[in-house]
């Protein structure tokens, strides 16, 4: 395989993986990651204040306790002067010139001690300032892109392009087909029955004469307690008698010729 080849696949692979890394990634954990290591940064800074802090109030004790014995050499060789004994005088101011080096060797490292701690404890207040800030503006962009995502999926919910509200649309579209499909095979299936294409097993199904035949028939007998209602409400019940029994005798006479259907062959 040509190094060509694997640069190219190299760069893809690459690519892809840079693409997986972006869609997995979320600004606001990144976020709390940084401010976490700001608080460990922070806290190293504090405990090397403290272990500065320690070391000079050690080297503090230990020069007040040589003070102290310095003191107390000065004390005695005054003593022993006052007494005639100078060469216990002398012993004593000896010694006491090698406590006042370490006591001068002390301070040196002292004075250097308190400085370190000072530059220290500014770098501490400066680096808690730097994290309070740093934890005010990852909140406010956490926000913020909790708030861009959120109206970011309702824009896709309304607008139909979410996975979620893309899958509903196709659902709602088969759901309307196959509604429109069963209606149009009931509609044809009413059609060819009414047309007598199809028999209906049941038997409740009527033709066309059939159906006008009852119709003149339901029309009629309508008609005729329309009229006895009328005699009953006038009071002349023997009139309205006369006037339903020539009603029937002209119903009888005039249906089978003028409401009588006509069959036309095709």
């Amino acid at each position: 395989m040509s190094d060509g080849v694997m640069k190219r696949m190299g760069m893809i692979f690459r690519a892809k993986a840079n693409k997986a890394l972006d869609r997995a990634e979320d600004p606001r954990e990144t976020l709390d990651y940084s401010y976490q290591k700001q608080l460990e940064l922070l806290q190293k800074v504090r405990r090397g204040v403290a272990d500065v802090a320690t070391s000079r109030k050690r080297l503090e004790l230990q020069l007040n306790q040589l003070q102290g014995q310095s003191a107390k050499l000065e004390d005695q060789g005054r003593k022993a002067l006052a007494l005639g004994r100078e060469d216990l005088a002398r012993e004593a101011l000896t010694r006491r010139s090698a406590l006042q080096q370490q006591v001068t060797d002390l301070e040196t490292q002292h004075q250097t001690l308190q400085g370190e701690e000072e530059k220290l404890t500014l770098a501490s207040q400066r680096l808690q300032a730097k994290v309070d800030a740093f934890r005010t503006k990852k909140e406010t962009i956490k926000a913020t892109y909790t708030a861009a995502q959120a109206q970011t999926r309702i824009g896709e919910a309304f607008s139909g392009i979410s996975e979620e509200m893309g899958d509903v649309g196709m659902a709602i579209q088969r759901a309307e087909d196959k509604t429109a499909q069963l209606q149009a095979r009931a509609g044809a299936i009413d059609e060819l029955m009414a047309s007598g294409a199809l028999d209906d097993p049941s038997g409740m199904a009527k033709d066309d004469i059939t159906a006008e035949l009852d119709r003149l028939s339901g029309g009629s007998d309508v008609e005729l307690e329309l009229q006895r209602m009328k005699a009953e409400l006038s009071g002349g019940s023997s009139a309205g008698q006369q006037a339903i029994e020539s009603g029937q005798n002209g119903a009888a006479q005039s249906s089978p010729q003028q409401d009588r259907p006509r069959f036309d062959k095709q």
